[in-house]
């Protein structure tokens, strides 16, 4: 699989995303994160790169107040007409890149789910831009939910196929790996059933910086924040090199 241009994020979306399998999950999603975080109801939630706003439409229809950010102008102005369609006043949407994002101590919560663009970005430096936007942003003891593809599960199998079958479409995504970069590359093809399909190839695929779950740990202590937890997945299983998805709960120290 050959890498794309490193600019990838900038260009790489469509509205075809709101079939994939996954986004039928996100109504048990939130219910994670509300029990997870120990929501009451009142507090101020920030998305970054909040796609086509599928979390933050789902919180402000539980009455949350909701802002989202991202870069992609057609998810926007798509979340934007949802929320107007749905009459949520309480989730607002905003096109911008998540580093020029300059909130400061404004938020209960700040979320960064389906990667949320970390590991995104052109190199280190960039990508480490993400964490202080985070860190600023939230009130403290503000907390902070990221859902990330685990290092130590890269390490230990990467590369590797899988398959998720959904109500609507089945999804193949292909991930490909350089343990001395730390980047990742995905690949993704979808199949609607009913459709008639030929075999997958997957030939570009996204450069993603995979983090394990001690670096995010160092990474947090550096901006004054502290990992509680770390989940596989949406679930209340421990994260570990056996999962592939990681969960991880933080919180801003009083300073």
């Amino acid at each position: 699989m050959k890498a794309k241009a490193l600019d990838w994020y900038k260009k790489n979306w469509t509205l075809d995303i709101k079939n994939m399998s996954w986004v039928e999950n996100t109504p048990k999603e939130v219910d994670f994160i509300i029990e997870m975080c120990e929501l009451k109801g009142g507090e101020r939630i920030l998305d970054l790169a909040c796609g086509y706003g599928r979390h933050v439409l789902e919180f402000a229809k539980r009455g949350y107040e909701v802002i989202g950010v991202d870069i992609t102008d057609i998810y926007i102005e798509d979340a934007r007409k949802t929320a107007q369609s749905m009459g949520l006043t309480n989730a607002l949407f905003f096109c911008q890149d998540i580093r020029e994002v300059t909130f400061s101590d404004e938020f209960d919560v700040v979320l960064n789910l389906g990667d949320g663009a970390i590991g995104y970005l052109e190199n280190e430096e960039e990508n480490l831009k993400i964490f202080d936007v985070i860190s600023r942003a939230l009130k403290n003891q503000g907390q902070h939910v990221c859902d990330l593809v685990c290092g130590d599960y890269a390490d230990a199998h990467f590369p590797v196929k899988i398959w998720d079958a959904g109500e609507q479409a089945i999804s193949l995504s292909e991930f490909d790996w350089n343990p001395d970069t730390r980047i990742m590359l995905f690949g993704n093809q979808d199949f609607a059933y009913g459709e008639r399909i030929t075999k997958p190839e997957i030939l570009e695929g996204d450069p993603t910086r995979i983090y394990t779950l001690s670096e995010i740990k160092d990474i947090m202590i550096r901006r004054n924040m502290k990992v509680l937890d770390a989940f596989a997945g949406y679930s209340k299983k421990a994260s570990s090199a056996k999962d592939f998805q990681m969960l991880v709960h933080s919180r801003k120290e009083v300073h």
